[in-house]
């Protein structure tokens, strides 16, 4: 019989997962998804112009890939746990920047540094995280910790829909700081300080080498893309754009309250469904219900169905994420780290092009309908990226040279 843990362990976890959560809802919440529902009140209040907009969503994910590419060069967990900190600082910062000035080249800096506090929840959290759950004999999974994507969706969306009535712009930033050291305290007080990884026993690395070849990480890689691409345009403007339905005019904040509520318990559903069908298959699955939420405000104007597009929205993006890191660790248990790291510089690199190739044509044509037709073909192709990539896994499933760690 296995022994259960003590009561002050069990305690012990629930506040280092908690500090995973809030670390999530400040950098991510904070520093990423609180400008999609400020959007379109910056540019009705402060001026900010749409293709501004578009580039100002770029630099935050430039700033994000900058974060990547130096948590990447730091392989002390020290150093990583003092730059996870750094981060939570960062992030209050540049959220509470943002109402303190209207200079355009001012919000491009403090966009790039929000997006770069976003490793802190994103990379750092869940590595520190990971690392006290194995160190303490707990399944490393990180289900839990996610759901503060979703949740930092809502809790942003609920905030802004909430004050913008009552606020202005400026006023709607300083409060949103507020908000964000409630999750700041937690995220700085209850995450511990990493120890040592116990080394792995002698052998295991050998059993563990083999891999899919290049043709499966370059797939995986362009599928991937292609997901990052699909996620930041609806991410960054799906306010403004079903704002501009008329039965949903004034109501846009609340969609995307709606697509985080779906967001939250996204990663459970999808786990389950890549148990019965497998991870390839669910993935292809989830991307073409995104196509399909991309593609919906271009087809109607129906505002239920575009209700339900956010929806789908809400219950994919996620997923997409934790399916393909979980597939990519599977096949690469040797180091995981590495071929994670290729994965989130793709979708990263998708995160920078994107909005700022969406700004320019929603403000050459007056329109989003142009971005969102490139933006739901980019994601067939991902589709098409993928079933290539099942085609190789049968592939070397049937000649036996494909490890994946159950």
């Amino acid at each position: 019989m296995t022994a259960q843990p003590a009561p002050s362990l069990l305690a012990e976890r629930r506040r280092v997962i908690t500090a995973g959560i809030c670390a999530l809802i400040l950098t991510v919440g904070m520093g990423r998804f609180a400008y999609t529902p400020m959007l379109p009140i910056m540019n009705e209040q402060a001026g900010l112009s749409i293709l501004a907009g578009g580039w100002l969503a770029t630099l935050n994910y430039a700033g994000y890939m900058s974060g990547v590419l130096l948590a990447a060069t730091v392989g002390d967990l020290q150093q990583k746990y003092r730059l996870y900190r750094h981060g939570l600082l960062l992030a209050l910062v540049s959220t509470v920047g943002m109402g303190l000035t209207d200079n355009v080249y001012l919000w491009a800096l403090l966009r790039y540094l929000a997006g770069f506090s976003n490793i802190a929840g994103l990379l750092l959290a869940s590595g520190l995280v990971l690392n006290w759950l194995i160190r303490h004999g707990f399944k490393p999974e990180l289900g839990l910790h996610f759901m503060g994507m979703g949740l930092g969706l809502v809790i942003t969306g609920v905030a802004v829909a909430s004050m913008v009535d009552q606020l202005s712009w400026q006023g709607q930033w300083f409060w949103l700081t507020v908000l964000g050291l409630l999750f700041f305290v937690p995220a700085w007080w209850w995450m511990p300080a990493p120890a040592s990884m116990p080394a792995a026993p002698a052998g295991t690395t050998a059993a563990t080498n083999a891999s899919p070849g290049g043709r499966w990480m370059r797939l995986m890689t362009g599928a991937y893309f292609c997901a990052g691409f699909g996620y930041v345009v609806t991410a960054t403007f799906i306010v403004a754009i079903l704002a501009e339905l008329p039965l949903l005019a004034g109501k846009g904040n609340w969609i995307w309250v709606i697509a985080g509520v779906a967001a939250a318990p996204s990663c459970f559903l999808w786990d389950r469904i890549a148990a019965a069908t497998g991870q390839v298959q669910a993935l292809l699955l989830a991307y073409a219900l995104q196509t399909v939420s991309i593609i919906l405000p271009v087809l109607t104007g129906s505002a239920t169905l575009n209700v339900i597009g956010a929806i789908l929205y809400g219950i994919t993006f996620v997923g997409i994420v934790s399916l393909t890191l979980t597939l990519t660790g599977r096949h690469f248990p040797a180091n995981p780290a590495k071929a994670m790291a290729r994965m989130t510089l793709s979708y990263g690199v998708a995160q920078i092009v994107a909005p700022a190739m969406a700004g320019y044509i929603a403000n050459a044509t007056g329109s989003y309908h142009g971005a969102l037709i490139v933006t739901a073909l980019v994601m067939v192709l991902g589709m098409g990226l993928l079933l290539a990539l099942l085609q190789e896994e049968k592939r070397h499933a049937v000649r036996g040279t494909m490890h994946v760690v159950p």
